[in-house]
């Protein structure tokens, strides 16, 4: 079927458009449907499950990637605000070290400096620049 699109007007086009898009999306769910009912007969002839074939990640007690971390380091003048120690440091954290005797330790909550003080943080050596000569 030769559909000649230099004679259809703009609104004409727009309803192929949408038309043939309708038509993609049905033609697309009947080849899942398809796919899906030859996958599911070839599974059932071998006796396996899909989970057996295509084992899942994390499963039960895995831990999530995007796990939420326990806060670390709480605003002294608004404690609904907290911070993880992880990613850009917030406002009210860096605020807060510019005031005279507040440093980074005097923020943490109380179950953060017990924890805290058994890890040693080890600085990673400076990288040197190269100088260059003339």
């Amino acid at each position: 079927m030769a559909i000649n699109l230099d004679a259809l007007s703009p609104a004409e086009l727009q309803a192929l458009i949408k038309s043939a898009e309708a038509q993609m999306g049905a033609a697309r769910k009947t080849h899942i449907h398809e796919v899906r009912a030859k996958m599911d007969a070839l599974l059932a002839s071998s006796g396996l499950t899909l989970d057996e074939v295509y084992p899942r990640r994390g499963g039960k007690g895995g831990k999530s990637p995007k796990a939420a971390v326990a806060p670390k380091y709480r605003n002294p003048d608004n404690a609904a605000q907290t911070w993880s120690g992880r990613g850009k440091r917030p406002l009210w954290f860096v605020e807060a070290l510019k005031k005279r005797g507040v440093t980074a330790e005097s923020l943490l909550i109380q179950g953060a400096k017990a924890a805290s003080a058994k890890k040693v943080a080890k600085k990673a050596p400076a990288k040197k620049k190269a100088v260059a000569k003339k």
